[in-house]
C-alpha cells in the first residue's frame, strides 16, 4: 500500500476546494556543508474547504486532478 506524505503548511486557500502548500526541506551542499532551506509549493484537493492560512496539514499523493493538482489532503494536523 502506497503510504508516502508530506507534512507543510498552508499558504493560500483562495481557490475553491483547493490549496497550496508549501513544505520546506534543509538541504546540505555536498562540498561547502552549509545548510539551506529549499521551499516547494503544491497544489492539493481540499474537498470541504476545512483548511486556513497558517494551517499544518498533511497530504499524498494522488491521481491528477487537474493542471497542476496531483496531491489530497489526509488531515489537518494543527491549527493556526
Amino acid at each position: 500500500m502506497y503510504k508516502k506524505y508530506i507534512i507543510g503548511i498552508v499558504i493560500s486557500n483562495k481557490m475553491n476546494k483547493t490549496i497550496t502548500v508549501a513544505v520546506q526541506n534543509r538541504i546540505s551542499h555536498t562540498k561547502y556543508k552549509k545548510i539551506t532551506t529549499r521551499t516547494n509549493k503544491y497544489y492539493a484537493h481540499d474537498e470541504n474547504n476545512i483548511c486556513n492560512i497558517g494551517d499544518t496539514v498533511k497530504i499524498q499523493p494522488y491521481r491528477p486532478i487537474s493542471k497542476k493538482k496531483r496531491w489530497i489532503l489526509i488531515e489537518k494536523i494543527l491549527k493556526k
